[in-house]
């Protein structure tokens, strides 16, 4: 069964430049970082450094898009960045891009290789379809702190991803809440590549092919398809 995914017209008003491509995949196998998967993670922080070539990864023209969008709905982009950002930003430190598990290692890489924020969710674990909306402040935001499940609820007007039991990822795409996180259990999954003008579709459809090649390389026989989000009218 296909996962449905909407946008509502809220957040197409806020920034009618946004769009973004959705690869669901089925029969993935999981585990832990390989020395393949890190290798990825290091090609793609030297594909981002040529990229830039000594700028910031704020001063990128998609990565200010995605500031601009952050202040619309009351972000602090410099406080909260958003995913590709904040990757990138690590991936040019020190320390370096986090190992984390062979799937999150791939999209990792695809999004610090593009300047894209790109995002994975446990297909096993989304109830219903999933919403990218304005919140209303009083949705469940199930997240984990010192330890503890805590609930939080986003900020009313907020951009989250949500589904029928709850937020799954705050502001955008800065906080993935863990129900829906890929684990090294994880066998089927969706991906989202989001994108913003001055951005080409293009571009965004680039990388999804491109990521979609990796996931074909590190789960064999996996089946897996491309395809646009659908619009939502809410």
């Amino acid at each position: 069964m296909t996962l449905t995914l909407t946008v509502s017209d809220e957040v197409r008003a806020l920034v009618p430049g946004f769009t973004h491509v959705a690869i669901e995949a089925h029969g993935l196998v999981n585990g832990p970082s390989t020395d393949a998967s890190s290798a990825l993670l290091d090609d793609a922080a030297r594909r981002l450094a040529v990229r830039l070539d000594g700028r910031p990864p704020h001063e990128d023209p998609h990565m200010a898009a995605w500031r601009e969008a952050y202040t619309a709905f009351g972000s602090k982009p410099s406080r909260t960045r958003n995913s590709a950002e904040a990757l990138a930003k690590r991936a040019l430190s020190e320390a370096g891009l986090p190992r984390i598990n062979v799937l999150v290692d791939l999209y990792n890489a695809i999004s610090v290789a593009h300047l894209i924020p790109v995002g994975g969710e446990d297909l096993d674990h989304i109830q219903g379809g999933m919403r990218l909306v304005r919140a209303t402040g009083d949705e469940d935001f199930v997240t984990v702190a010192a330890g503890e499940e805590v609930v939080e609820h986003p900020d009313a007007g907020e951009v989250v991803w949500c589904d029928e039991a709850g937020v799954t990822c705050r502001r955008w795409n800065w906080r993935q809440g863990p129900r829906t996180r890929l684990t090294e259990e994880t066998v089927s999954a969706i991906f989202l590549l989001e994108s913003m003008a001055p951005m080409p579709v293009p571009d965004v459809e680039t990388a999804a092919a491109e990521l979609a090649e990796l996931l074909a390389k590190f789960s064999p026989g996996a089946h897996i398809g491309i395809r646009p989000a659908e619009p939502a009218r809410d």
